[in-house]
């Protein structure tokens, strides 16, 4: 049986942060013998650290950290655009020597990828990718970068497709559509995803045609989830079903909230993108039918990116993008939940000796460990 993470300690540090911003500390040294002078220090900027999602993401990178004898410095950004870049200026001027980071927008990645370049700091997303077709200009410079790494990202038009037809197959046909902030590029390939999803159905079911309303825009709060859900409802006495597009899982409990208030938990089914800690109560009672989710090792494969450039295991960068896609995990019943809550929430799916090892990864072997995360690789890791 494996041994069940023990949470990496946290050690609070203040740090002076511009328009704002809240920071949160730093993971403590291993014994591996590296001074604190010599440690090496990687920022996060991340829409929030404590909210379901973020708070995945802090433990999963916080363990990493731990095992690695890395230094991190969180940034709470709010995916509010001026503090996204600001927050990269933060962390450049704290000493970072990498970055990784949870942009809300392609337009701000201009600022991240000048500021790292003139402080010579490395610098991956996570959870987003610079669209080659929609911002040329803004990916050919990071393709110029010596700094800019690449993205780790989930294809997300199949993400929506694929919880877009959960719903149809379910019989429902009158879809509300809750997303977090317009112009994100994450939420817009879900959105590309719902709507192909009810196109092709609508193709194939002529006399049997499902609606998708336009979208409500919650931001990332939960009381804007419940006032988009409360919205949609009134705008149609049909609904049948909701997607909170995602924003951290926050608005989607809202919407749940608003939901269930209404006393509609059995006629609106309800899915969704980011685990909620008790989604497998929610599988059982059928206030969720189905999510994606399970993806906070995301941005340890970027966190790993970061690290093996700042040791000088990889190189040249310039005139490259690294494109590292990332797979979701689906659940729509208690069962399927209790197979990811065995090996990714009642224990991290690494231990620290596989953490290492992932450190001592080539890129195209760390690429590689990314595609294969699932429940299937945690459990034969595991020995089950």
């Amino acid at each position: 049986m494996r041994k069940v993470f023990k949470k990496a300690l946290a050690v609070t540090m203040a740090a002076t942060m511009v328009v704002g911003l809240a920071a949160c500390g730093s993971s403590e040294s291993s014994d591996k013998g590296t001074s604190k002078s010599d440690q090496i220090k990687i920022g996060v900027s991340i829409w929030s650290s404590t909210d379901v999602l973020g708070s995945q993401c802090k433990k999963m990178l916080d363990e990493a950290a731990k095992a690695l004898d890395v230094k991190l410095q969180y940034v709470d950004q709010g995916h509010v655009s001026e503090k996204v870049t600001a927050s990269v200026e933060t962390l450049a001027a704290a000493g970072c020597q990498g970055i990784i980071i949870c942009n809300s927008s392609d337009t701000e990645m201009t600022s991240a990828i000048k500021t790292c370049n003139d402080n010579k700091v490395y610098l991956s997303q996570f959870f987003r990718v610079i669209s080659e077709e929609n911002s040329p200009d803004i990916y050919q410079a990071a393709k110029d970068s010596e700094y800019y790494i690449g993205a780790v990202h989930e294809d997300e038009p199949a993400n929506g497709e694929e919880l877009v037809n959960i719903l149809l197959e379910k019989g429902d046909r009158n879809i509300g559509l809750i997303g977090w902030e317009q112009g994100d590029a994450t939420w817009l390939g879900r959105w590309e995803g719902y709507k192909a999803g009810v196109e092709k159905w609508n193709k194939e079911h002529p006399d049997d045609k499902a609606n998708l309303s336009e979208p409500q825009y919650a931001g990332t709060t939960s009381e804007g989830g419940s006032k988009a859900a409360e919205a949609l409802m009134a705008a149609d006495p049909n609904l049948d079903a909701l997607i909170p597009a995602g924003g951290g899982g926050d608005p989607l409990q809202g919407a749940i909230a608003a939901v269930e208030r209404a006393g509609k938990t059995d006629s609106i089914d309800i899915v969704s993108t980011d685990f909620l800690p008790d989604l497998g109560e929610r599988l059982e009672n059928g206030s969720m039918a189905g999510e994606s989710g399970g993806h906070f090792c995301d941005p340890l494969i970027s966190f790993m990116m970061v690290y093996n450039a700042i040791k000088g295991d990889y190189a040249d960068f310039g005139g490259k993008f690294e494109d590292v896609p990332f797979p979701y995990l689906y659940v729509s019943s208690p069962e399927d939940y209790k197979a990811y809550e065995e090996y990714f929430v009642d224990q991290l799916p690494y231990t620290d000796e596989e953490l290492v090892e992932m450190s001592k990864l080539s890129l195209d072997d760390l690429k590689a460990t990314a595609a294969k995360v699932s429940i299937e690789d945690a459990a034969e890791r595991a020995g089950k």
